[in-house]
C-alpha cells in the first residue's frame, strides 16, 4: 500500500496534510525516514513514527478505556467533558465510536472501535453480551433483594420482568451484578425496582474481558488478539 494511503487510513489527516508530513521528512517507516508519498510499504508488522511517537499499523482499532466519572460518551457532549477528549487525535480522526455507553456518573470499562461489525456484535440486544457491574448501594442489600434481582424485576415500560444473570454480594452495601440486555439505566432501574438505590456504578467486565487492574481512570489501551479472544469467550 502507498505510504500516503497508509497515513490517511491511520488517522493522520486528509490527503494533502499527509503528503506534506511525508515530504517534510516527519514520517519514518520501521525506523527509516521515507519522503516519497507513493512509496509502497508492506503493512504487515509496520510501525510508523511521527515526530518521535510510534504507531503500529492497524487495519481496525479496538480500545479499552477506563471511563472516569463526569464524562459523557458523546462527541457532542452537552453538560460534561467528552470521553473522546481522553483519546489522541489520530484515533478520533479514524472515527472510533463507543461500543455501548456509560452514564456520565458511571465509571469503568468502555470499549471503542472503528469496526462497524464489531460494534454491532457487542451492542445488538440479540447477541445478549454479558456485562458485569460493581454496584455500591445506598442501603444494605438484603437476601430478598438479591433473590428478586435473580428472579426478575418489572421495570416501567417493559412488558416482562428482567432478571440478572448473576448477583454476588461483595460487602453489606456492594454487589457484583451481571446483566445481558443493556437497556437504558438498566442497573439503576433494577436496583430501584428491588427496593434499593445505586450510589455508584462501575462496569468491570464485558463478555470475557475484564477491566485491567493497571488501567487507571482516564487511561486507554489497544485490545490485542488475546484480549479480543477473551472478550468473545463469554459473549
Amino acid at each position: 500500500m502507498q505510504l500516503l494511503r497508509i497515513l490517511q487510513s491511520q488517522g493522520f489527516g486528509a490527503r494533502r496534510a499527509c503528503r506534506e508530513l511525508i515530504l517534510a521528512g516527519h514520517v519514518q517507516v520501521n525506523g527509516r525516514v521515507v519522503e516519497d508519498p507513493e512509496a509502497e510499504c508492506d503493512t504487515a508488522a509496520l510501525t510508523l513514527t511521527l515526530d518521535g511517537q510510534d504507531w503500529r499499523y492497524r487495519e481496525k482499532v479496538y480500545l479499552a478505556l477506563h471511563k472516569p466519572a463526569g464524562f459523557e460518551c458523546s462527541r457532542q457532549a452537552q453538560h460534561h467533558p467528552s470521553v473522546f477528549g481522553l483519546l489522541p487525535a489520530p484515533l478520533l480522526e479514524r472515527g472510533v465510536q463507543p461500543v455501548g455507553r456509560l452514564d456520565q456518573d458511571s465509571t469503568g470499562l468502555l470499549l471503542l472501535s472503528d469496526d462497524g461489525a464489531f460494534i454491532h456484535r457487542y451492542t445488538s440486544p440479540k447477541k445478549e453480551i454479558g456485562k458485569t457491574y460493581r454496584v455500591v448501594c445506598k442501603h444494605p442489600v438484603s437476601e430478598t433483594q438479591i433473590a428478586a434481582l435473580l428472579d426478575g424485576v418489572l421495570l416501567r415500560d417493559e412488558p416482562a420482568p428482567i432478571a440478572a444473570r448473576a448477583c454476588a454480594r461483595v460487602s453489606e452495601n456492594v454487589i457484583d451484578l451481571g446483566i445481558a440486555e443493556g437497556k437504558y439505566h438498566q442497573v439503576k432501574r433494577m436496583l430501584a425496582a428491588a427496593g434499593n438505590r445505586v450510589e455508584s456504578l462501575c462496569r468491570t467486565r464485558v463478555g470475557g474481558y475484564s477491566l485491567p487492574s493497571d488501567l487507571g481512570a482516564g487511561q486507554w489501551r489497544y485490545l490485542e488478539d488475546a484480549d479480543l479472544a477473551r472478550l468473545a469467550e463469554s459473549a
